[in-house]
């Protein structure tokens, strides 16, 4: 991306600005410290809440947020989920930007996990083209 890692980390450090890149995310509410929690939009319109945790934030490197899952409807499907983004100035002056989903699935076999891979590769994708469009790439 064109933009200083500064810049990006702006965005991505906020989880006030996840509606504007990250998929399906509606808006985010109770920032709270190092929680947030998203409300995401289902394929069939409706509205879902997760809540998520900040691991490790250190500024212009490295943010890091786990889904709370226990307790949770997203339980059946998962053991636990991380994302992680990782920004570095590259030769132009701009950002490297690197996004890591990590998922450890309950109950899936091979083929669902096939399918969840494919579906977290297209998030990621989504969420960084939308963060290039944020910072002029």
């Amino acid at each position: 991306m064109p933009a200083s890692p500064e810049a990006v980390w702006r965005t991505i450090a906020d989880p006030h600005h996840l509606p504007r890149w990250w998929p399906r995310v509606q808006r985010v509410e109770g920032v709270a410290g190092e929680r947030f929690t998203e409300v995401l939009g289902t394929d069939k319109g409706r509205s879902v809440r997760a809540d998520f945790s900040v691991l490790e934030s250190r500024a212009p490197e490295v943010r890091r947020w786990r889904q709370d899952v226990d307790g949770t409807p997203f339980e059946r499907l998962l053991r636990s989920a991380e994302t992680e983004v990782r920004l570095a100035p590259d030769d132009t002056g701009g950002t490297r930007v690197t996004l890591t989903l990590r998922q450890r699935l309950r109950g899936v076999g091979v083929l669902g996990g096939f399918m969840v891979g494919r579906a977290n590769r297209r998030v990621a994708d989504e969420a960084l083209a939308a963060l290039a469009r944020l910072h002029g790439g």
